[in-house]
């Protein structure tokens, strides 16, 4: 078995031990006291809920309309985003954050890539030494390590379930009802990254371990489309891939500028049979350190979301660690496979690597480094940022085998060499990014290339 030394970052205020953290209950007593998720207090619970356009057959485009059951009104930013960062900043002023995230100095590292650097050095200070695996990524649940049943709904910003009709809807205040499904809920990240970062529980009472499943990914894919801002993104982490937390969660949050992986070049190589109009198209990146892959296209979000699901599926059931990043409003999905932490628990790290102690999850696959000395923050390199992702690859042989097995479980085939096709989207990307207003993002959190 293969172990290291694991120092999860605190998520939850309630992830220490409930003694140290009695500033953050509440007054009234509601079965346990602690006002948590779990299921002593949460069905007893009153909370915002925002209940999103369920049509099976939507088409991929970001929504523009929504149908509002509260007299605020709409702005030209989405609601999603108008309700998640007023009610995040809300948590803010309450003093619910380990740090004040909007304080920690951001640059664009030179270079080709415009990797991101953040110092965070707040992010490390609070923790606590926990024995991980690092060598399975299907773990059973266990009640007994922290969860987010424990969190204080002080932390949660709303519900984000489905709505029974094709048009989305706000309630600004709706009881609990777990007779039918679990709550799915976005919940603050208590020790942020960014402007706006938030969790995204699926099904919280059901306690699901760290596993992507079809049901999942599509609640995850209506968060990024709902929100309709390619600022915001919607990141996953499995077991092995530095996923703190064995409970089902997505993470999010706003930077506003693009990623180094979303400018980064592609090639097709996989694509529906027969090249049908809509067909789910699969490329892989090139000229970038993590060998990747990246899902776009699908008559409708089902489709996408199918493709990426079981091709997560696929990985899980061989223990193949990976991380998933949601762009482009959830029509842009790319897939990372890596193999970090066995190079570490190796010993294949080298130690000056090992001296940063930054773990390469989806934020940092993607070029966006959260770096937690000052002497790294001020050093920042490309050269660093290549020489730390190149450590996270797969191998290319292993990586090639990846890519028939994702094939052959999404049931799609490989394009022919005479049909390859390199696509550039850089220059796309950067005009779609220049058009969109972000007023409401706070100027001291933007980062200026």
């Amino acid at each position: 078995m293969l172990t290291i030394k694991r120092v999860p970052t605190v998520v939850s205020n309630y992830q220490e031990d409930a003694s140290e953290n009695t500033q953050y209950q509440t007054e009234t007593l509601i079965g346990c006291g602690r006002h948590c998720l779990g299921k002593c207090c949460f069905p007893a619970s009153k909370l915002p809920l925002y209940a999103f356009n369920n049509d099976e057959v939507e088409q991929l485009e970001p929504a523009e309309k929504i149908a509002l059951i509260s007299s605020i009104e709409e702005p030209s930013v989405s609601f999603l985003s108008h309700l998640l960062l007023g009610q995040w900043e809300d948590r803010m002023s309450r003093g619910l954050f380990q740090y004040d995230v909007t304080t920690c100095e951001t640059k664009v590292i030179p270079g080709t890539y415009s990797f991101i650097a953040q110092l965070n050095e707040g992010r490390h200070l609070k923790k606590r030494p926990t024995e991980f695996r690092v060598d399975q990524v299907l773990q059973p649940f266990d009640e007994n390590k922290f969860n987010f049943t424990k969190v204080g709904q002080e932390e949660v910003l709303f519900r984000f379930e489905p709505s029974n009709s094709s048009t989305s809807h706000f309630y600004p205040s709706v009881p609990v009802n777990v007779d039918s499904t679990s709550p799915s809920v976005v919940a603050i990240n208590v020790s942020p990254i960014e402007y706006g970062h938030v969790l995204l529980i699926p099904c919280v009472l059901d306690c699901l371990p760290q596993r992507i499943d079809p049901g999942s990914c599509l609640l995850a894919l209506h968060l990024a489309k709902e929100a309709a801002d390619p600022f915001f993104r919607v990141g996953y982490n499995s077991l092995g891939a530095f996923a703190t937390i064995n409970h089902l969660h997505f993470q999010a949050y706003y930077l506003s500028v693009p990623f180094p992986v979303e400018k980064a070049p592609t090639q097709r190589i996989i694509t529906g049979k027969g090249l049908r109009d809509g067909a789910v198209v699969v490329s892989q990146l090139l000229n970038y350190p993590v060998r990747g892959l990246v899902f776009e296209g699908g008559n409708t979000m089902r489709d996408l979301c199918d493709a990426i699901a079981n091709s997560c599926i696929c990985l899980q059931n061989r223990n193949i660690p990976f991380n998933v990043l949601i762009s482009d409003c959830g029509k842009r999905i790319f897939l990372f496979p890596q193999c970090y932490a066995e190079q570490q628990a190796l010993g294949e790290v080298s130690q000056e690597l090992l001296d940063t102690q930054v773990n390469p999850a989806v934020w940092e696959i993607s070029g966006h480094m959260v770096l937690k000395r000052r002497k790294d923050y001020d050093d920042a390199s490309e050269d660093y940022a290549w020489r730390l992702l190149s450590k996270v690859s797969l191998p290319e042989d292993r990586f090639q085998e990846l890519k028939i097995y994702i094939s052959e479980a999404v049931c799609l085939q490989e394009v022919g060499s005479s049909e390859y096709s390199s696509l550039n989207l850089e220059k796309d990307l950067r005009n779609s990014l220049a058009s969109q207003v972000v007023s409401h993002l706070p100027n001291d959190c933007l980062v200026l290339p």
